[in-house]
């Protein structure tokens, strides 16, 4: 069985266990997400989007 979820889906989920069991303040979590939203109009998404989608891919790993 195959389950596939979108990156944004685990990133979530992991941001909601670290405020909710670590104690994480929920407005460290909104300005690492507007960095990461501002990042993203950058010169450097193409070389972030390419190093998550290898790392995604080495994970994943071949399923031929």
């Amino acid at each position: 069985m195959t389950v596939s979820l979108p990156l944004v889906v685990v990133l979530g989920l992991v941001a909601w266990g670290a405020v909710k069991y670590l104690g994480v303040r929920i407005w460290i979590v909104v300005v690492i997400a507007l960095f990461g939203f501002w990042l993203s109009h950058t010169f450097m998404a193409p070389a972030i989007e390419n190093g998550t989608r290898s790392g995604v891919n080495i994970i994943n790993g071949s399923h031929d």
